[in-house]
């Protein structure tokens, strides 16, 4: 899009996509299907980029701006999903770009890992503002790490300092700033049981698939109350282990039938041409992309399997509200993927609170949810007890060896801020700007930016886990105090907030 430079060419093309997909109708809608959160993926980008990095910066959070006004209009809450991570967190498309995974992985794993820590701690300022805690009531502060890659060891770590900074970002005290979510890096729910106990609104993530696995010509019947046996007792168990458990996507499909469901040119499983990986072809995806073909038996079925998921699950976000057309077919291609088209074709229910009891009575959730710490000392504090379990840095970084032989940041750079909308009051003939916040709740939370040392090289963030570090990293004298400032984040005042 970038090297596009005819008329309308460019990266800006992309605000096409951005002001005509999602709208405030969308919102209108989803408030109308009886759901009353949604669950929006940001990207780093949203904030700003760096170098090279082909990226539009900035356009895409003045339409999640749109998304907190449409959601208070229509009585709806936001879960903001930092989604896209500097280097990528899992190597898939939707983390930025496809291919290797480099945070907390390779030899630029720590230095992204310190960059997005900022970048959690620039959203976490804006949305605890009061203009917009009361929408944006969920954080979710990295959607869908490879836990089995870079090590549940280094993951915590990662996570306790990102919920440091988004509970010194909202000003230390229970119930101040969003839930903060933590996806459970693919390792199971189970495997974050007793994961900051007593912590002030933490809530675990995982993403239950049925499609990504083994394929199967079963009919759409035959999955009735799959959700319920393989969900509904996981759920109960982690609200009682851990504390709030939230699905953050399930869909409605049992197969990966669907146009670029795996990623653009990369087949199916099903049909047996998914690369990578040697898949036997089942059979043929057309009746279960062929929706128009769908008779009233097959719709009943999945509206069975989604209600089924929704009683297992509990607290769930369906992914995703809408799916585009094909701009050759000119239909949905993947309609087990969209909430809507379901809805306008009678295999989602109108109320999803139809789906109370459809497991018909089993793995009932059975009180009480793990108990945070409720008042006395401490009650909303940094995770601070946990420094010498989860120390960060971690000493090592998969696929890098030790963490003080790798490439760092150090924090003496800007601060980048979120700007906030502006509202005019319009009061006879007099009008005045109205306080949209200056983008920054704390001003005690003054720390600067991780930015690189002058005296240091640095890779490419999507170098790969293959590549060696920088040898040496910093000319002389740079390595010691690169170690130091790593290690030693000093305190030093952030430029002034710019104010609306």
């Amino acid at each position: 899009m970038a090297a596009d430079t005819s008329p309308g060419g460019g990266l800006q093309q992309l605000e096409t996509h951005y002001s005509t997909f999602i709208t405030e109708r969308d919102f209108a809608a989803i408030a109308g299907a009886g759901l009353n959160f949604v669950r929006i993926p940001v990207p780093w980008w949203a904030i700003e980029t760096r170098g090279n990095e082909p990226f539009l910066p900035k356009v895409s959070w003045t339409y999640f701006l749109k998304a907190i006004k449409w959601a208070r209009k229509y009585g709806l809450r936001i879960n903001l999903d930092f989604h896209a991570l500097p280097g990528s967190q899992n190597g898939w498309n939707h983390s930025g770009k496809l291919g290797s995974v480099n945070v907390l992985n390779g030899p630029m794993g720590l230095a992204n890992a310190q960059r997005s820590l900022d970048y959690v701690r620039i959203f976490a300022e804006f949305i605890s503002q009061p203009e917009y805690s009361d929408v944006v009531t969920i954080f979710g502060i990295t959607n869908e790490p490879q836990g089995t890659m870079v090590g549940q060891s280094q993951l915590s770590s990662y996570y306790v300092q990102a919920y440091n900074n988004v509970r010194e970002a909202s000003g230390i005290g229970e119930g101040k700033g969003p839930y903060v979510s933590f996806h459970d890096g693919f390792l199971g729910t189970a495997q974050w049981a007793g994961f900051l106990p007593n912590s002030d609104r933490s809530a675990i993530d995982t993403h239950p698939y049925i499609c990504f696995g083994g394929q199967s010509a079963a009919p759409m019947s035959s999955y009735a109350q799959t959700p319920c046996n393989a969900w509904g007792s996981m759920m109960n168990t982690s609200m009682g282990a851990f504390g709030l458990s939230t699905a953050g996507e399930f869909s409605n499909a049992v197969t990966d039938c669907g146009l670029y469901v795996n990623g653009i040119g990369l087949g199916t499983r099903y049909e047996g041409t998914y690369t990578p990986g040697n898949w036997p072809a089942v059979g043929s995806c057309d009746p279960w992309t062929d929706w128009q073909a769908w008779n009233s038996t097959m719709k009943e079925d999945i509206m069975q399997f989604a209600l089924a998921s929704m009683d297992a699950l509990q607290n769930w976000f369906f992914w995703t509200w809408k799916i585009g057309n094909s701009s050759t077919t000119g239909v949905v291609e993947s309609p087990q993927w969209s909430y809507s088209l379901g809805l306008e074709n009678g295999w989602m229910p109108k109320d999803p609170r139809v789906a109370v009891g459809a497991c018909g009575n089993q793995n009932i959730w059975s009180p009480p949810l793990q108990a945070w710490q409720t008042g006395g000392a401490g009650a909303g504090d940094l995770a601070s007890g946990l420094s010498a379990s989860y120390p960060w840095p971690p000493a090592t970084i998969s696929n890098a060896g030790a963490a003080s032989l790798l490439p760092t940041y150090t924090p003496t750079g800007t601060v980048a801020t979120l700007p906030g909308p502006t509202f005019t009051l319009t009061s006879g003939s007099q009008t005045k700007t109205a306080s949209a916040g200056d983008g920054w709740e704390n001003p005690s939370d003054t720390a600067k930016g991780m930015v690189g040392i002058a005296t240091c090289s640095y890779l490419d963030p999507w170098i790969g886990p293959s590549a060696a570090p920088p040898s040496p990293l910093c000319s002389a004298g740079g390595a010691a105090s690169a170690r130091a400032i790593a290690n030693d984040v000093p305190r030093a005042q952030i430029t002034t907030p710019p104010k609306a």
